[in-house]
């Protein structure tokens, strides 16, 4: 008879064939993320507090805040050190912005994909707004605003500057 880690042992090899992929890892992730949520949920229930009614508005802010701090952690020349444990420098993905990969094997490569990746980084970050929504709501919406107003000024560095090369090409 074989033992339930033998199974799941078989199975992830089958999966991931001779790419490294640690299916164990993510698992362990993924119960990190669930318990975290489900901690939040229980002090939230603990401490009666009340859930916020998000207008439209507030999920633009949101995904704008998302969108910007998961690129700040998972691109961002300075935010580096935090992903050098866990990634490797592979060159630059355009202004600002980092290329890396992630090393090692296990949760060291989980982990690493986890953080030099701003989908990846997004479902955490986003679930933290929402939990900073319902325990710190005043210094949720400045910390959203925050970053939101740096998401625009991001989007309008580029669109200057493509606007400036489509100049440059026309004259």
């Amino acid at each position: 008879m074989t033992t339930l880690h033998e199974r799941m042992h078989r199975q992830a090899r089958a999966y991931a064939g001779d790419a490294d992929r640690p299916l164990a890892s993510y698992t362990g992730l993924m119960a990190v993320y669930a318990t975290t949520v489900a901690g939040i949920s229980i002090t939230a229930r603990a401490t009666a507090r009340e859930l916020p009614d998000p207008k439209p508005w507030d999920v633009a802010l949101n995904a704008l805040a998302t969108h910007q701090l998961g690129r700040l952690i998972a691109k961002d020349p300075v935010t580096s050190p935090l992903r050098a444990p866990f990634t490797h420098f592979e060159g630059t993905t355009g202004p600002a912005e980092l290329k890396e990969g992630a090393r090692g094997t296990g949760a060291r490569k989980a982990i690493g994909e986890l953080l030099s990746c701003p989908f990846c980084t997004g479902l955490w970050i986003a679930t933290g707004i929402t939990a900073g929504t319902v325990f710190a709501p005043r210094a949720t919406r400045l910390a959203t605003t925050t970053l939101s107003a740096l998401a625009a000024a991001d989007f309008l560095q580029f669109a200057r500057t493509a606007l400036q090369r489509a100049a440059g090409e026309t004259s």
